[in-house]
This record gives structure tokens, C-alpha cells and sequence, in this order.
């Protein structure tokens, strides 16, 4: 894994030394800048592999800054739609755009039980996942759509309606434990 972590940071360092003083009309970003892997690179950003460079991640790309505030975005799959749910129970912050590297759930390193369908009744999901170091749990979902989604931890529950159409965020903090 760190070998696979260290391949990815130089890889990411060699796209932005390419980039470094081409400007675009987006200043220095480009939505088709796309690693081979877009979702692995998410993932590393989420779980903190990648250091000394922030991301978020909006419903249309992967936007890193770099230490000294050079900006570079990578366009997201477009049948798929990242979004990150971070359920709590006494503490969340508000959130739309989801920081890779800067958010913080309440609920760190927990087990959940996700089920997600769509709402024609297809399931989408029904598994159990871990939140990680940041509180977070990230999911690739189709795009254009709407979904019921159900967590369950420690006998407590929350049902919400989350979408995946363009303008809809990519944090979920609403989610309450009950």
C-alpha cells in the first residue's frame, strides 16, 4: 500500500509540474485532467495518504490545491456521482462542497449499516461500511437520481432522501442518529 501511495503522489506531482505556468481559461485547472484511477486517487485524498494538499470534491470534479496554492481539477466520471454521508449523533457542521482533507465527522472508525434504493425500489446498496479516521463514508453513486437511504448503528437509525443531479452536494451532515 505505501509503495501504491507513493507511486500515486509522484504521479500527482509530475501532473502538476506539467501543468505548472500553462494557463488555462479555468485558471491552471482543466476538467480533463484524469488520472487513470480517479477513484482511487479520491479515496487516497479521503483516508489521508496524500499529504501537503488540500481537496474537496464537487458533482463534476476533483479540485486539489497544492502548498504553495496552485490549483489543479480532475473531471469526475460522468455516470457516477461521489457523494460522502458523515451520520452523527450530537455534533455535524454544515457542508455542501466535501473537503477530502479538511472535514471531520463525529462518528470516527464506526461500522454502519448502509442500505440505499433507488426510487423506482431497485437496491443500490446493502452492506456495511466504516467511516475511517474522518468520520465519512464515501459512496459512487449513478448520477440522476434520487435515493431513500437508510443507516443503522448501535440500534440507532436515520432515513433521508439524498439526489445525485449536478447541483447537489457532495457532504451529507444531516444525517441524525436516533
Amino acid at each position: 500500500m505505501r509503495l501504491k501511495t507513493i507511486v500515486l503522489a509522484l504521479l500527482l506531482i509530475t501532473l502538476l509540474a506539467a501543468c505548472n505556468g500553462k494557463d488555462t481559461e479555468d485558471n491552471n485547472s482543466s476538467k480533463d485532467n484524469a488520472p487513470k484511477d480517479i477513484k482511487e486517487l479520491v479515496h487516497d485524498y479521503s483516508v489521508g495518504s496524500i499529504e501537503n494538499q488540500t481537496a474537496s470534491i464537487t458533482s463534476k470534479q476533483l479540485i486539489v490545491t497544492d502548498s504553495n496554492k496552485d490549483e489543479l481539477t480532475y473531471g469526475l466520471p460522468e455516470d457516477e456521482f461521489f457523494v460522502s454521508i458523515a451520520p452523527f449523533i450530537n455534533e455535524t457542521h454544515p457542508c455542501t462542497i466535501h473537503s477530502l482533507t479538511g472535514c471531520q465527522g463525529e462518528l470516527v472508525d464506526e461500522d454502519f449499516d448502509i442500505y440505499i434504493e433507488d426510487m423506482e425500489g431497485n437496491i443500490i446498496l446493502d452492506e456495511t461500511m466504516n467511516s475511517g479516521t474522518n468520520g465519512f463514508i464515501d459512496l459512487w453513486l449513478p448520477r440522476e437520481k434520487t435515493y431513500s437511504v437508510k443507516v443503522t448503528h448501535d440500534g440507532k437509525l436515520v432515513e433521508s432522501e439524498i439526489s445525485t443531479f449536478e447541483n447537489d452536494g457532495t457532504c451529507i451532515t444531516t444525517m441524525q442518529l436516533i
